[in-house]
């Protein structure tokens, strides 16, 4: 364990060789996931474990920048978030995230758009196509927008309703002219279901379905996501969360991102950082996709996900184990 220590004080350092303090039971927590067998030691065999799959992705991560709907309608569009109650300018997120696209060089760039059918779910003005459930507090007639009702379905589903936004092939989905637009940047749809809507950039907001990204990162090996947009706490915020959910090392990126509501945004900060993911200035991502800021967070985080494969592969093994025991004693029956 002291030796492990040593080696945590190594890894965990920014560009400057400032050793960041890890809690004495996060280290802990972080030896038994190596220790397999658990005898207080961890032997060649375990350290070779430790090695490829956790240490290598510390210092040399795969990084991937996704960057969440910088389109006209919430710029200076029907969906403005000035005019919401936050009043942050969508507007100022470009210069940030171009300077981080000319600088750094992240191994893949992914950007999401919002592209809605016409008879959108969201939509206020499409209230009234569908059926509110008796238990929503508001009808097709009293409900305004930004409010949240609930459509009958089946199952009904809460709904919060916006203005008629990023229509698919309208202006106000388009990319904002500003935003630098990478020839090998991967662009990805969501929100294209007239029936859910689609706040994360990985699943819609009835885990129905998936979009692009998922296979996408798998096939790029992505280990890290860095994500930022609009708005911080809606599409910038559900994404976030569904990557470390998904098991992504995940870093949301403060400066270069613009919200709703202000103790929305606070709230999604601090789901982020409960959940093992960071939240950093863009100053600081481009020591952390070389590899040179390597954050005690995201390690413990690794170590967790590790943990957790490993156990489930353990259950499936065994699972495994009891279903050929039983195929075994039902052949050796003899049969009536």
């Amino acid at each position: 364990m002291n030796e492990f220590t040593l080696i945590c004080r190594a890894l965990f350092r920014n560009d400057k060789g400032h050793i960041y303090v890890v809690p004495s039971d996060r280290l802990e927590q972080m030896f038994a996931v190596f220790d397999k067998n658990e005898d207080g030691y961890i032997d060649r065999e375990e350290f070779q474990f430790c090695w490829n799959q956790w240490i290598k992705t510390i210092v040399r991560p795969i990084s991937a920048f996704l960057i969440v709907d910088v389109q006209n309608d919430f710029i200076s569009g029907s969906l403005n978030i000035s005019n919401c109650s936050a009043q942050q300018n969508g507007l100022e997120v470009i210069e940030p995230i171009n300077k981080l696209l000319d600088t750094v060089d992240f191994d893949a760039v992914f950007y999401s758009l919002d592209w809605h059918p016409s008879d959108h779910v969201s939509f206020i003005d499409n209230i009234k196509q569908r059926p509110i459930h008796p238990t929503s507090p508001l009808n097709a007639d009293n409900a305004q927008v930004y409010d949240t009702v609930i459509f009958a379905g089946p199952p009904p589903m809460k709904q919060r309703l916006w203005p008629r936004h990023c229509v698919q092939d309208s202006w106000g989905s388009e990319l904002h002219k500003d935003l630098k637009v990478l020839e090998h940047g991967v662009k990805v749809y969501k929100g294209t279901n007239p029936e859910v809507d689609s706040y994360s950039v990985f699943w819609d907001n009835k885990k129905l379905s998936d979009t692009t990204l998922c296979g996408q990162l798998r096939l790029k090996g992505s280990t890290d996501i860095y994500v930022c947009g609009l708005a911080y706490d809606v599409c910038v915020g559900a994404t976030a969360i569904d990557a470390l959910s998904a098991g992504y090392r995940t870093i949301l990126i403060d400066d270069c991102c613009r919200g709703v509501d202000l103790n929305d945004i606070e709230s999604t900060k601090q789901t982020v950082i409960s959940s093992n993911g960071v939240i950093v200035s863009s100053r600081e991502v481009k020591a952390m996709v070389e590899g040179r800021d390597r954050r005690p967070e995201l390690g413990y985080k690794l170590a967790m996900e590790l943990k957790n494969s490993e156990s489930d592969l353990s259950k499936n093994n065994a699972c495994r184990r009891q279903s050929q025991q039983q195929a075994q004693q039902q052949q050796q029956q003899p049969s009536q």
